[in-house]
């Protein structure tokens, strides 16, 4: 099943939930570019929060290209941070 467009931000959605949602977006070949252009950055919003729960401790990202993103994404938020 592939999603055509990411539902709204909300502040009560959980944030493994929406990095999933938009992970699907980004990784599905049927989503037009503009969807996963707006996927992207709401995708590397929720990485502070994933983090700080240990989610990237636990679990490992299969697609090399996802992996490669938030790996980078991670690095230049620490380096931001020092």
């Amino acid at each position: 099943m592939s999603l055509i467009t990411p539902p709204p931000a909300a502040p009560d959605t959980d944030a493994l939930v929406d990095f999933v949602v938009h992970a699907q977006l980004m990784l599905d070949p049927a989503t037009p570019e503009p969807v996963r252009c707006q996927a992207e950055p709401r995708l590397l919003a929720l990485l502070p929060t994933l983090q700080a729960l240990g989610v990237f401790d636990l679990f490992t990202l299969r697609d090399p290209a996802l992996a490669s993103l938030v790996r980078d994404e991670l690095a230049a938020r620490q380096a931001r941070a020092a």
